[in-house]
């Protein structure tokens, strides 16, 4: 094979794994998948009665979360501002005085000048200024499911949500831990209700690709390149 063949070739197959690659769709994490679901128990009925334990119906309580594999609705509603200001500033002053000597009352001179007299001085001043502010917000809404029911009754939640918007992917990932009192009786709750809440919002795709920073670059911009 010619060297000329033999490089488009080795170019050809670099080519292909790379879109090969950029093909695959990202998966969901299993480790926010929901819990498999559950088939009730059912106890037979007792001699003489028609009641079956696990058949009740709520038919006087609001629709809420209670029990693994329910579905609750959280309302994003975060938002979160930070500013600091810093400012320093040090001054020091520092002055010394040699008076030229004298033996037996006569003055170390040379033509009339005093050959050790002088005088030191010198100032270190410093100024510093530094500031720094960041604000983050996000609305909107997703459902996760009830994945454990702790013994004092707190629920605890996970879940994600996928958009797939052209060539990019949009993913919401949720978890925490609720308290069955703070769920409204239409089956939401507020992000600002959740004990431990990991909220993750990110992107996948060409977009994203995009607007991150290459190897390269970060490098550059690290702690290893101090200039």
């Amino acid at each position: 094979m010619k060297p000329l063949h033999k490089a488009v070739s080795i170019l050809l197959t670099v080519t292909g794994v790379a879109l090969s690659g950029c093909s695959v769709i990202p998966m969901a994490d299993e480790s926010y998948a929901p819990p498999p679901p559950q088939q009730p128990v059912y106890e037979p009925p007792t001699s003489g009665s028609i009641y079956r334990s696990g058949t009740d119906v709520r038919l006087f309580e609001d629709l809420k979360a209670s029990r693994v594999g329910d579905i609750l609705t959280v309302r994003l509603v975060e938002s979160t501002n930070a500013s600091k200001n810093s400012a320093t500033s040090t001054s020091k002053t520092t002055e010394a005085a040699l008076q030229n000597p004298t033996i037996l009352g006569i003055p170390v001179t040379r033509d009339g000048t005093n050959l050790f007299e002088g005088s030191l001085s010198g100032e270190q001043t410093f100024d510093g200024t530094g500031a720094s502010s960041q604000s983050n917000s996000l609305s909107g809404d997703i459902t996760v499911t009830v994945v454990e029911r702790y013994p004092n009754g707190n629920l605890r939640i996970r879940g994600e949500k996928w958009v797939t918007l052209n060539q990019g992917q949009e993913f919401i990932r949720l978890s925490g831990i609720v308290r069955p009192t703070d769920i409204e009786p239409d089956n939401s709750l507020a992000s600002t209700r959740i004990a431990d809440a990991q909220i993750t919002y990110s992107s996948k795709g060409v977009m994203a690709a995009a607007n991150k920073m290459g190897w390269i670059s970060r490098f550059f911009h690290s702690v290893l390149h101090p200039y």
